[in-house]
């Protein structure tokens, strides 16, 4: 199975989007974390199409979707959550399963809860949370900061690969054939011909807003929706004891949250093996 390749104007910005699966199938939005692309979900994306009509955005600022002219205000999920909605409605998804790694579990969160955006609710059957929580490490954001906000750049692009092997090594095992596609769709050329992430380095500016964006309990309070949290087993972005609060509060004081620790990986597991896809797909099912 092959995506196709699709661009869409949401809330004044070109966004690019791959999708899988038939159009007749129920639907699972997939949005990765923040530095990344859509493309991270290929495998996971083929093992659903299947059964699901998988939607896999590229934030914009990322990979093909268009970059904000205003990074300080356009780079925040009060930005993401309204084109959301334009997607949503533009291809006439009344609801829809969510998936997300890092910012993009945190976009799914933002969306669910509605408080800011009262044309969501509703909107998102259940939520994965891909190593992300309410509540996130501030050591582990400065790191996040330090590599994201300044992206190296390379003669070629098999240095850029080795960057990337290193920067992104917590997200587990992944092949050689892995490691390269990661790298091919992560990839922009420079005017002076040098390679570098496909980003916009101002992403980062969404860290340093006058009103943190984190935590996020209040929002998590609110679900009543089926919510699995998969947790790197080595992760540096949340913790086991905000795990445990996660299971006191919300979905978890309503006995809707599963919590799955996925051994090998930091932050965050690449949702590339088989073992992680059984998780989501057992998931998907018990969510119906």
């Amino acid at each position: 199975m092959k995506p196709s390749s699709h661009y869409l104007q949401c809330h004044g910005f070109n966004i690019h989007y791959t999708a899988w699966g038939d159009a007749s199938l129920p639907v699972v939005i997939a949005w990765h974390g923040l530095a990344r692309t859509g493309r991270d979900f290929d495998a996971l994306a083929e093992q659903l199409g299947t059964h699901y009509r998988v939607i896999c955005p590229d934030t914009i600022g990322r990979g093909l979707s268009q970059w904000s002219a205003s990074p300080k205000d356009d780079y925040s999920f009060a930005t993401y959550a309204r084109i959301t909605l334009d997607l949503m409605d533009a291809l006439q998804i009344e609801q829809a399963h969510w998936i997300g790694t890092s910012m993009g579990g945190a976009l799914g969160l933002v969306c669910a809860a509605a408080l800011e955006l009262p044309a969501l609710q509703g909107r998102i059957r259940s939520l994965v949370l891909n190593d992300i929580a309410p509540e996130i490490s501030v050591a582990a954001v400065e790191r996040i900061k330090a590599y994201a906000g300044q992206p190296p750049a390379f003669d070629t692009v098999p240095e850029l690969e080795a960057f990337f092997r290193a920067a992104y090594a917590p997200f587990g095992q992944q092949t050689d054939a892995q490691w390269t596609h990661l790298t091919e769709t992560s990839t922009r050329r420079l005017p002076d011909g040098r390679v570098t992430p496909h980003y916009d380095p101002h992403i980062t500016q969404q860290f340093f807003r006058e009103v943190p964006e984190y935590p996020m309990w209040e929002a998590y309070d609110t679900l009543n929706i089926p919510v699995m949290v998969m947790r790197g087993a080595n992760s540096d972005l949340i913790s086991p004891e905000t795990i445990q609060t996660m299971r006191t509060r919300g979905p978890g004081a309503k006995g809707l949250l599963r919590t799955e620790e996925i051994a090998g990986c930091g932050h965050a597991p690449a949702l590339n093996v088989p073992e992680q896809w059984a998780l989501v797909i057992d998931f998907l099912k018990t969510s119906r």
